[in-house]
């Protein structure tokens, strides 16, 4: 079941680090496989497959099965919502921080 707040549901499972290097990887490939993830961190392909399960419960993560083999890639679209509310942050700490220097400059 997705979280009904999807930017919080993302946050959550990239709040830790090892998803974020995994979305990381993720990104930079077409597809890969838990065997695969898991070769290139210090962890097994069990501990790599429970990872995948969090960020696919976001969904961030998808997969698909090839043949005898599961299949994952980074879903770019399900970051939006937390980069629009970043953005948003962003804005008005922006906002914030213009009419601070007015007045210091005044």
């Amino acid at each position: 079941m997705h979280d009904p707040d999807p930017a919080g549901a993302a946050f959550d499972a990239l709040g830790d680090p090892t998803r974020r290097a995994i979305v990381s990887e993720l990104g930079r490939s077409d597809s890969v496989t838990a065997t695969q993830l898991a070769d290139g961190l210090p962890m097994s392909r069990q501990a790599v497959a429970k990872h995948l399960a969090a960020l696919s419960e976001a969904g961030i993560v998808c997969s698909a099965r090839v043949g005898r083999e599961t299949r994952y890639r980074l879903e770019p679209s399900a970051l939006e919502v937390p980069q629009a509310w970043l953005g948003g942050v962003a804005r008005a700490w922006d906002a914030r921080l213009d009419r601070l220097r007015r007045l210091v400059e005044d």
